[in-house]
């Protein structure tokens, strides 16, 4: 398949029915170094607690698997793929689904973050070999995209950063609009919300993951720092300008809750996430960075107000955050099939 638009697929939201969640096992030492055995074990802790949830496909080298198996535990699988890296949110394949049961895989061109990392080869063909081993259709694209870039209400709708998208290490020559069709084209959607994202965020240069996310169709969270001495406060009041003056594919504005960044004083090298929006929501949950701080609670409250038919976990972060990325990074959802809106319907399940 090369072109979606006329064959009834659409993009899901997170908060729908999963099948399952795909992780990939740590292994760039130049990330870890000393941390990759602690991060081994906060990866395991986090597969194991979605596995509560919904089933979880762990990746992992032929050589590192055994360890996978041993530290996650026999209720996880482990499913042998060559990788170079371990954020399955980027370099894994985006699902599309339609009425009828029918899944097929979209797989961008991944170039490690605009070729911050090397080699990047195995976890640019990431994508097309999970679709193999389930035996789904592929939707090929030119377009440079992670997974971590975009965030989908599941009714048409599509929201991402101008800072990550138009930068030159991405797509260079491609102008806004031409991504912007070529998103609407693979990904089955009807409109491309623009925020301006975060130019100084330099690992993925403004994932919009890391600033807002979807909780329910044209309702969301939206990051955000409270001291106007930071140099992100006024990036991410640019952000919250941009949303407030956005209507999603319906004509709906986007109603939203904001919610705090964790403090400096958390922070840990020079690549730390320290994002709280940067949870990940599974079947009747929402997992959640702790920084094993005060704020953790504040950051419950709010998640629980935001999704109250779901369980909120607050689950330490660990090693995960100095590899620059959270839950949401490290984590896919692999959709479960819809027939007629079935599986949207018992999505808070």
């Amino acid at each position: 398949m090369t072109d979606p638009s006329t064959s009834g697929l659409r993009l899901p939201a997170e908060f729908e029915r999963h099948a399952a969640t795909w992780m990939a096992w740590p292994c760039r030492e130049e990330i870890w170094a000393d941390q990759m055995e602690a991060v081994r074990d906060d990866y395991a802790r986090l597969a194991r607690t979605i596995a509560r949830f919904e089933p979880l496909r762990m990746v992992a080298r032929a050589e590192h698997a055994a360890d996978a198996r041993r530290r996650c535990g026999a209720g996880i699988e482990v499913v042998e793929i060559a990788i170079d890296d371990s954020w399955t949110r980027d370099s894994g394949p985006i699902f599309l689904i339609d009425d009828a049961g029918g899944r097929v895989a979209a797989s961008f061109r991944f170039t490690a973050w605009g070729h911050k990392y090397h080699p990047y080869a195995d976890d640019a063909a990431l994508a097309g070999r999970i679709a193999g081993q389930l035996e789904i259709p592929v939707i090929a694209s030119v377009l440079a995209l992670e997974g971590g870039a975009i965030i989908s209400d599941g009714e048409g709708t599509l929201v991402t950063t101008e800072s990550c998208l138009l930068h030159p290490n991405r797509n260079p020559g491609l102008s806004r609009a031409e991504i912007d069709a070529e998103l609407r084209r693979v990904l089955k959607v009807e409109k491309v919300v623009w925020l301006p994202g975060d130019p100084t965020e330099l690992e993925t240069n403004g994932h919009v993951d890391g600033l807002f996310t979807y909780c329910a169709p044209a309702r969301g969270l939206l990051e955000r720092i409270d001291d106007p001495s930071d140099p992100r406060h006024a990036i991410l009041a640019e952000n919250r300008r941009a949303l407030e003056l956005a209507t999603d594919a319906r004509g709906r504005r986007i109603e939203f809750a904001t919610i705090g960044e964790a403090p400096h004083s958390t922070t840990v090298g020079e690549r730390y996430c320290r994002s709280y929006v940067n949870f990940y929501i599974v079947n009747g949950a929402v997992i959640a960075p702790a920084y094993g701080i005060a704020m953790d609670e504040q950051i419950a409250a709010t998640l629980a107000q935001a999704f109250p038919e779901r369980e909120i976990v607050m689950l330490p972060i660990g090693a995960i955050a100095v590899g620059g990325g959270g839950f949401h990074c490290i984590t896919q959802q692999e959709p479960a099939p819809a027939f007629r809106g079935i599986a949207r319907a018992s999505s808070a399940t």
